[in-house]
């Protein structure tokens, strides 16, 4: 199982289930918060990404996918994301997860998600 953190579209339970393919996959979901990363929109989409920013934190939450969902989860987030290993903190302490991120370049700095 992949510990994926979500920050997104994928932090409504009705998305993550329908995309993933597995109904009980919001029924595991664990709130974390992203420190020195700030949420903002993916330049010419209504989608977010995130930046590097030492003085931000951003709350999502961690989910465990199987293969077959991360798998789904990889098509829905499509070529413009790359999975980021990062380190979030999480009720149960520091928890290493992974992050659909995509490069800074295609990040509209101006607009933070949502706005």
């Amino acid at each position: 199982m992949t510990p994926l953190f979500v920050y997104g579209t994928l932090l409504d339970p009705d998305v993550l289930a329908r995309m993933s393919g597995e109904p009980s996959l919001p029924r595991r979901m664990m709130p974390a918060r992203l420190e020195g990363w700030r949420r903002v929109h993916l330049r010419g989409t209504p989608y977010p990404t995130l930046v590097e920013d030492a003085g931000a934190a951003v709350e999502g939450a961690v989910v465990r996918a199987g293969p077959a969902a991360l798998a789904r989860l990889s098509d829905y987030e499509g070529s413009a994301y790359a999975l980021v290993p990062l380190t979030v903190a999480t009720p149960r302490g520091p928890m290493r997860a992974r992050a659909w991120i995509a490069p800074t370049w295609r990040a509209d700095l101006v607009r933070p998600w949502p706005g």
